[in-house]
């Protein structure tokens, strides 16, 4: 088994070089059929140096190849990754992601138990991600509920045989805006009966900066990316369970709707209490309390973009 470890990056070099040195600190069991592994950074037009700094660093980060493009989001960057892999197994990461020593072993183990109960290769692993805004010891935060994923298919910590992503035709890199490129690709995968394995001794440690008010902008923004991209996840896969994921059903109007009160529970509004949790070291129960209207936000962004299509149409 030869790993390609896929990671797209823009804009994140303090973060990435703590991802490297992770996954340069791979340990593997004495029996192990890892045969090697490679890690494929694509960055994405990055303006902070990632590149040249990159390029001191190979001495530093033996396992890493390095590629780049012109900034044209995610989607294309995995795409790129692929096609330049020379393993026979991908693994997907994103370049704030902090692994455990065992990271690649514990996927190999996963991926070659589960073709063993299934007698069959139509099997992909994803692993934990726990979100922590440790960034002096991303690897110390505790799992938590929120940390849940329900998805089928991710792209925060997955493992994936490449020919089964190049007969369902890569990533649509019309997904240029925030979300849904990976769950999107995950509904053609299905389409080939891949179950996916939960790998939980497949840690990854999502670093993200503590949440504070001067994010709300971007925050805001982002869901209303996500709620375009969803009518396009929809466009392509008009089906129940595509509304229910992209949150453009009666049920999600009604849910956030009251949770905000209509609107009234906003980032104006409830940003002393915000402040408040901030300010008493909570700055994760803060950000899930924001999601309150973040997610009204994400809601209106997708009908939005309903109604935009539909008048073209």
């Amino acid at each position: 088994m030869f790993f390609s470890v896929v990671i797209p990056t823009y804009n994140r070099k303090p973060i990435l070089e703590k991802c490297l040195k992770a996954l340069e600190s791979q340990k593997f069991a004495l029996n192990t059929i890892v045969e090697n592994y490679e890690i494929v950074v694509v960055d994405d037009g990055s303006t902070d140096g990632t590149l040249d700094w990159l390029a001191t660093q190979k001495h530093e980060f033996p396992h890493a190849v390095t590629h780049s493009q012109d900034h044209q989001g995610p989607a294309a960057a995995r795409n790129l990754g692929v096609e330049c892999a020379r393993g026979d197994t991908i693994i997907f990461i994103d370049s704030d992601l902090v692994v455990t020593e065992n990271f690649l072993q514990a996927h190999c183990d996963r991926l070659c138990q589960g073709q063993k109960e299934t007698k069959s290769d139509r099997v992909f692993t994803y692993g934990w991600v726990i979100n922590t805004c440790n960034f002096e010891n991303p690897t110390s935060e505790p799992y938590k509920i929120t940390d849940f994923s329900a998805a089928y298919f991710a792209t925060g910590n997955v493992a994936i045989a490449k020919k089964w992503l190049l007969q369902a035709g890569l990533f649509d890199t019309r997904f240029q805006l925030y979300g849904w490129e990976d769950l999107e690709l995950g509904v053609r995968l299905k389409k080939f009966n891949l179950k996916l394995l939960k790998c939980p001794k497949a840690v990854g440690y999502h670093w993200h900066p503590p949440f504070s008010l001067k994010q709300i902008p971007n925050l805001i923004d982002k869901e209303i990316q996500r709620g375009r991209m969803g009518v396009l996840f929809y466009q392509k896969h008009p089906t129940w369970d595509v509304r229910m994921m992209i949150q453009m059903t009666w049920i999600h109007r009604l849910l956030w709707g009251i949770l905000s009160l209509g609107g009234l529970l906003n980032e104006k509004t409830l940003a002393p209490f915000l402040q408040w949790l901030i300010d008493r070291g909570k700055p994760q129960l803060a950000l899930e309390v924001a999601r309150i209207f973040l997610n009204w936000y994400n809601v209106r962004g997708v009908y939005s973009a309903y109604r935009e299509l539909r008048i073209k149409n």
